[in-house]
């Protein structure tokens, strides 16, 4: 397959449920390739595989996140752009010293045990659900509540308020894949956008009467102080790109990571106890189930990367997922292994938008994932399962397992 074919083939339907074939095939053309301008993904200049050059490109602060000409008409996509990870210094420095003096060690400290009482809680209901061999939907009950609660209590959101968030983060992630592009999933994303604005709003200003020992709280805290530079309306569009983030990239990393982790029994056995080899796993998965798959950067000036040229504006896709799985930079790149050396993954990006809540995501994985397996160690997937039809955030929304005798 030449690149364009392998372009087409990874966004097709079966590109979207199983795109590590078409990923291996690229690897075979080198770690940058040229898309021609005549292929159906010519809005596309190159594509970028190898994980050194997607490594370079994210650590340039020069390579920048274009927008379509008429962003400023479109509620969702003025949201990025007045957002950290969405934008370039000045703009981005300024922001993320905001959040830098709020997003502490004491606060993701303190953090820990609501983790591991959000962790106990959500097993003691997946026991009652599945008790007598019923089978538990592991998605809706485990990997989607344990982050949504966890960033709720670290943010400052109300419980109750979740299935409603859920709904509008949905339709922002669908306008953020490569398909997703059409007026119907605009207008969804923008109305999203719009309602999550307001009630960011309100609850800014609940906040301001009532302030929490949440990240809402300090933030409010910090901006009403003065001598940072940030509007009330960067506030707001940061705490809605952090939150979809932060959390919907952790229940893929348990989604995700829960068949590959089964297809190991030595391993899952010997987790509960052994925060090394849970710390491995986390990573592990994040490298070869990368919850996010791509991203795009467009050039700042003409370049030659790998002996493509790129001219200014040029946009390049950058495919994380291809990356972490290298076998210039993992040996047996499809192999997993806990205990594996080498460089980091890239699932949470590098560089100047290295994701704020990386750490938060990693440290669920690291206490949840021995607990699970502690507590049912017979767990066992019962029907097939598919991924979703995004290519950006690419997870299993559906995982329905028995879970055994429990202990």
């Amino acid at each position: 397959m030449d690149v364009s074919e392998i372009l087409t083939g990874l966004y097709s339907e079966q590109g979207r449920q199983n795109p590590y074939p078409f990923y291996a095939a690229l690897h075979e053309h080198g770690p940058m390739n040229a898309v021609p301008a005549r292929a159906e993904h010519s809005t596309v200049s190159a594509v970028a595989g190898g994980y050194d050059v997607v490594d370079q490109i994210l650590r340039d602060p020069g390579w920048y996140k274009g927008f379509p000409p008429g962003w400023e008409e479109q509620e969702i996509l003025r949201t990025f752009r007045t957002s950290m990870m969405f934008v370039n210094p000045p703009d981005h420095t300024r922001m993320r010293a905001v959040f830098a003096r709020t997003f502490t060690p004491r606060r993701l400290g303190a953090l820990e045990p609501a983790i591991e009482r959000i962790v106990a809680e959500r097993l003691d209901h997946m026991a009652e659900v599945g008790a007598d061999g019923h089978e538990v939907d592991f998605v809706a009950d485990f990997a989607y509540p344990v982050p949504a609660l966890v960033m709720a209590e670290f943010l400052g959101l109300p419980a109750t308020d979740l299935s409603w968030y859920r709904q509008r983060v949905d339709w922002i992630d669908e306008y953020m894949d490569v398909a997703g592009k059409t007026p119907e999933r605009l207008a969804r994303a923008n109305q999203a956008a719009g309602q999550l604005r307001a009630y960011y709003r309100d609850l800014i200003a609940h906040r301001r009467r009532t302030p929490g020992d949440d990240l809402i709280s300090g933030l409010t805290e910090v901006l009403d102080a003065g001598g940072v530079d940030l509007t009330e309306d960067e506030l707001i569009s940061n705490l809605i790109v952090l939150f979809n983030a932060s959390f919907v990239t952790t229940v893929y990393m348990f989604s995700n990571g829960l068949p590959l982790l089964l297809e190991h029994p030595d391993v899952t056995a010997a987790l509960p106890g052994d925060d090394a080899l849970a710390r491995g796993c986390v990573e592990e998965v994040l490298r070869m189930e990368s919850p996010v798959h791509f991203l795009a950067r467009s050039a700042p000036a003409g370049v030659d990367l790998d002996g493509v040229p790129i001219s200014r504006d040029g946009n390049v896709l950058l495919l994380i997922a291809a990356a972490n799985r290298d076998p210039a930079r993992f040996p047996d790149p499809h192999r997993f292994d806990p205990h594996r050396d080498g460089p980091p993954s890239l699932a949470f990006g590098v560089g100047l938008h290295f994701c704020l809540g990386a750490a938060v995501s990693r440290l669920e994985g690291r206490l949840a994932l021995p607990r699970l397996f502690a507590r049912f160690p017979r767990l066992a997937v019962t029907q097939p399962y598919t991924y979703s039809g995004s290519l950006f955030l690419r997870g299993i929304d559906k995982l329905f397992v028995t879970t055994g005798e429990a202990r």
